[in-house]
Parts: structure tokens; sequence; C-alpha cells
């Protein structure tokens, strides 16, 4: 990552997003720092995802703008994406390809020596016993931990999490959480949007309520979230 495209802060500002007559989102305003694990946590369909996908430069608001440090996307160009690593849904794994192989294709589009970060990188994920299998045999949480270093290869500032939790067992939870906690102590900006709320009371140190695309609350994550979530959001 350069000096040029280095930022500490992402400012969400006033952003709404429309997809024809259904509202996404509707001017929501959020500020995530250096060291922070945000969770944004909301119903389906509360506009969780489609805000990380505007975070990721992959969908544009309808109105409202983010900022990188004090940047704009369009000052920062295509360079942006060096500094974002997403994890969403879809896991952008190909199974016909072996674990290290996954890897080894990230890592050669980021321009990373692959000989020094895949080990470590499968190593992290768990997988240094099944490297060369092919994904397609993988269990989902093995998928889920792949994909997760897969999005983290290239030590982005901002790491943004769409249900990373999906198929793991209480072990990966642990591997994952701890890792998550370590990119935040690293500097790194982290959000992560879950529909749970026991995770997200551990992990989060900070918890953004968001209900049909509308962000009803922004705070610290302190102990009793799922009543102020309930309280906020509704029933869980």
């Amino acid at each position: 990552m350069t000096a040029s495209v280095d930022f500490d802060s992402v400012q969400i500002l006033d952003v709404s997003r429309h997809f024809g007559r259904r509202r996404a989102l509707s001017r929501i305003s959020l500020t995530a720092r250096a060291g922070e694990i945000v969770g944004l946590l909301g119903p389906n369909g509360a506009g969780k995802s489609t805000l990380l996908s505007i975070l990721a430069t992959l969908t544009t608001p309808s109105t409202g703008e983010v900022r990188y440090g004090d940047r704009r996307p369009r000052d920062l160009g295509a360079s942006l994406r060096t500094c974002i690593g997403l994890l969403a849904h879809e896991l952008f794994l190909y199974p016909e390809l072996s674990a290290r192989q996954n890897l080894a294709f990230f890592a050669d589009l980021y321009g990373i020596d692959a000989g020094a970060a895949v080990p470590a990188a499968l190593d992290r994920a768990g997988l240094g016993t099944r490297a060369d299998d092919a994904v397609s045999e993988f269990s989902r949480g093995m998928r889920q931990r792949l994909a997760l270093e897969r999005a983290l290869l290239h030590r982005p500032r901002l790491v943004l999490l769409d249900e990373p939790f999906t198929g793991l067992d209480d072990e990966a939870v642990h591997l994952v959480s701890a890792r998550l906690r370590q990119l935040a102590a690293d500097g790194a900006i982290v959000m992560v949007a879950t529909h749970d709320l026991e995770l997200a009371e551990g992990l989060a140190t900070r918890v953004a309520f968001v209900r049909d695309g509308r962000l009803i609350a922004d705070e610290p994550a302190t102990p009793g979230l799922r009543a102020r979530y309930r309280r906020a959001v509704g029933s869980v």
C-alpha cells in the first residue's frame, strides 16, 4: 500500500441508495476509524450488504458520498481498491483449483510474492494440511476461512466482512475472531455485517443498528447488546 492512498478513517456522509423504487439505504452517516471493529447489525434486508458494497466501491451511492480519509473515491482512482479487502456472500474462489492455487492466483493479481504470503495464509486458515486439495472438496466453513485469507492477502487498510462466521464451528469462530482483533490492533478499519448478536457483542468495539435502510443507532459495544438491539430494531 502506498502512502498516497493510505487513510485512517472512512466517512459515510448522508448516503442513500435506491434501486428503482426500492430504497436500500436512506441518508446514512457513519465514521469508522483505524483500530475499530464496527458491527453492522440489522435484520435481513436492512441494507447492510448494500452499505458494504458502497464502501468497497462496487456500488455507487444515489446521493451522498464516502470519504477515505479526506479524499473521495474519484480522487484516489483504481488504486483505492488495493486498500480494501472484501468478504461477501460470494466467496470468489475457484472450486476446481486447490487452496494453494486459489491464493497464488489472487497474490499474483495483487503483485504479492506468493511464495511468502500463501503458506502463511494457509496456516492462518487452518488449511496447511489441505493446501493441495481442490476447493470443491471443502466444507462451507473451510471455504469461508480460505476466502477470508484471500480477502486479506494484500494487507488492506479497510476490511469489509459480510456474515464472516457462516458455516464456522466454534473453533473456527475463535480463530477468525482473533484474526479480526489482530487486524484492528495492527491499524486496520474492520466492518462486520452480522446477525449474530452474541458474536458481535464479544468482537465489535462499536455497533451500528440498521433497519429499513436507516441508521437507528451508532454506539460503543457494551454489555446488554441484545436488549439495546431489541429496543432499537425489534425482536430477535
